[in-house]
């Protein structure tokens, strides 16, 4: 069961989603991400999409730092059901939306009725198996929902190929951990 590592909420327990699908980032590779987001600054008041949310634990430690909200999308619908319940157990459901359904879907949703701010943290963490190319065309997609100032991270296995930054985005590093790798990377702003 994961933890959330610091912060408000740090300490508290995560409890996994139901079945034995979902792969939460581990704690030594979240103190590593999280100690690179604090030092770009980028957490405070950050507005959070996360659209393979998983057990939710890279959105709940984010808002446990001082991130404003989270939208967490998550496809299995009993795991997108436990995700609220734990928003709830931790005390942020109104800092936490959560969708049931595919990330694409609710990025379609998104672009139809965009949010009254953009997003400024994003998470991708897709099941390992999920081609990198369907990243690279959602970076696209999502760019008109992102502020100019906005930083992906994307967490893939060491196995697949790099993700490729698509035109109009820079590459800001990747770091290995064992099986994981991050990839940082945010738009260009002309």
């Amino acid at each position: 069961m994961p933890r959330i590592i610091a912060g408000a909420l740090g300490g508290r327990f995560v409890p996994g989603p139901p079945g034995r699908g979902t792969r939460p980032t581990a704690d030594r590779v979240r103190e590593a991400l999280f100690s690179r987001l604090d030092g770009w600054d980028t957490l405070q008041g950050a507005r959070v999409l996360d659209l393979f949310a998983g057990t939710g634990v890279l959105s709940f430690e984010s808002i446990s730092r001082g991130a404003e909200d989270a939208v967490m999308v998550e496809m299995h619908a009993p795991t997108a059901r436990a995700l609220r319940a734990t928003a709830k157990e931790l005390g942020i459901a109104d800092r936490c939306q959560v969708h049931a359904g595919k990330a694409l879907h609710h990025v379609q949703q998104l672009l139809e009725e965009p949010p009254a701010q953009p997003f400024t943290l994003i998470f991708l963490d897709p099941p390992y198996g999920l081609a990198i190319d369907g990243l690279e065309e959602l970076l696209v997609t999502l760019r008109p929902v992102l502020a100019d100032d906005a930083l992906a991270v994307i967490e893939r296995s060491s196995r697949t190929r790099p993700l490729q930054w698509p035109d109009g985005w820079a590459d800001d590093g990747t770091k290995k951990y064992g099986e994981t790798v991050l990839q940082y990377g945010g738009p260009i702003v002309d």
